[in-house]
C-alpha cells in the first residue's frame, strides 16, 4: 500500500531513542523497510483485521503493518526503552496502533484483540518457539487467530515445515502441522539485522484448519510423540512400550511396522495410533 508519512528513518529512530540492540531479550532489528513490508504483505490482505505483533522494538514491521492496512495492530513490547518510537507510530496513525508495555508470555493477549485476527511477528529468539507452542494449543480450536506469519531462526522454521524421513521431523512438525498448513514464505540472510545474528532466519505462514487434519485425541497425540522422539533412534516396538502392554499389536493393528523409528511416520500415522490407544 505505501509508507507512513513523517516518520524518521529506522537507525535515526534507534539513535535517537538509544535502542542498542539487548542479546538478553532476543534482540535483532529488522530495520529494511522494504524487508519489513514484504513480510506484513506476506501474511496475506490485513484490511479488516486486528493483527497482534510480539517483539517490535523501533517499530519497522509495525509500520508495515499499518501501511498494508491493517485494521488494528496491537504492539507487545517488554523493553520500555521501544516505547517512545512506539509512540511516534501511534501518533501518525490515530486509533490504528495499541502498544502493550509487558511480556507476552504472561499478558491476556485476547482481550485486547477482535476476530479477524493475524499474528504477525519477528519474534525474539528467546521466546519464539514457546510462544508458538502456546498459540498452537489452545483450549478451545479453531483458535482466535486465522493465520501466524512468524520469524524464527531458519533451523526453527525447518523444524515446523518438516516432513518425515528428513534431518528436522520432530514432535514440533507434527504439533504445528496437526492443526495447520505450514511453508516457509521468505528466507533472511544475518546481514538483513542489526546486530547480524550468527544464523539465517525464515519466516513461516500457519494457516489455521477448521479442524485437525487427521481426528485423534490431542492430549493422547502428545504423549505418543513424546515418548517416541524422546527415544527417536529406537524402534517403535521400544520407545513406546510403556504406553500399552501390546503395543507390538497396536502397532500392526494400524499399519505401523513395530521396527520402525519415530521419524520414519508421518501424521497420519501417529493419529491412527493415537485413536487406536484411546479406543483400547
Amino acid at each position: 500500500m505505501g509508507t507512513i508519512d513523517g516518520l524518521p528513518p529506522l537507525r535515526e529512530v534507534i539513535r535517537a531513542h538509544d535502542l542498542v540492540a539487548k542479546k538478553q531479550l532476543g534482540q535483532n532489528f529488522l530495520l529494511d523497510l522494504n524487508l519489513t513490508a514484504k513480510i506484513a504483505r506476506a501474511a496475506g490482505d490485513l484490511t479488516g483485521c486486528d493483527v497482534l505483533e510480539v517483539g517490535p522494538g523501533p517499530g519497522g514491521l509495525t509500520r508495515g503493518l499499518l501501511a498494508e492496512g491493517a485494521r488494528h495492530v496491537v504492539a507487545v513490547e517488554k523493553d520500555a526503552r521501544a516505547l517512545p518510537a512506539l509512540a511516534e507510530i501511534a501518533a501518525a496513525c490515530p486509533g490504528r496502533l495499541t502498544v502493550l508495555h509487558g511480556d507476552a508470555l504472561e499478558l491476556d493477549l485476547a482481550q485486547h484483540l477482535t476476530p479477524p485476527v493475524k499474528i504477525v511477528a519477528n519474534l525474539p529468539y528467546n521466546v519464539g518457539t514457546e510462544l508458538l507452542i502456546r498459540w498452537l494449543t489452545p483450549e478451545t480450536w479453531p483458535p482466535l487467530w486465522s493465520s501466524l506469519t512468524l520469524m524464527f531462526q531458519k533451523e526453527v522454521a525447518e523444524r515446523i515445515v518438516a516432513r518425515p524421513r528428513t534431518e528436522h521431523y520432530g514432535r514440533l512438525a507434527l504439533l504445528a502441522q496437526y492443526r495447520c498448513e505450514a511453508r516457509i514464505v521468505m528466507t533472511l540472510p544475518p546481514e538483513a539485522f542489526t546486530p547480524a545474528p550468527k544464523v539465517h532466519s525464515a519466516v513461516v505462514q500457519l494457516t489455521a484448519l477448521p479442524q485437525p487434519l487427521y481426528p485423534c485425541d490431542f492430549g493422547v497425540l502428545q504423549r505418543i510423540t513424546a515418548m517416541a522422539f524422546n527415544q527417536r533412534r529406537k524402534m517403535l516396538r521400544a520407545s513406546l512400550k510403556g504406553l500399552h502392554p501390546e503395543i507390538g499389536t497396536l502397532l500392526d493393528s494400524v499399519g505401523i511396522p513395530p521396527t520402525a523409528r519415530a521419524e520414519e511416520i508421518g501424521l497420519e500415522g501417529f493419529c491412527a495410533l493415537a485413536r487406536a490407544v484411546a479406543e483400547d
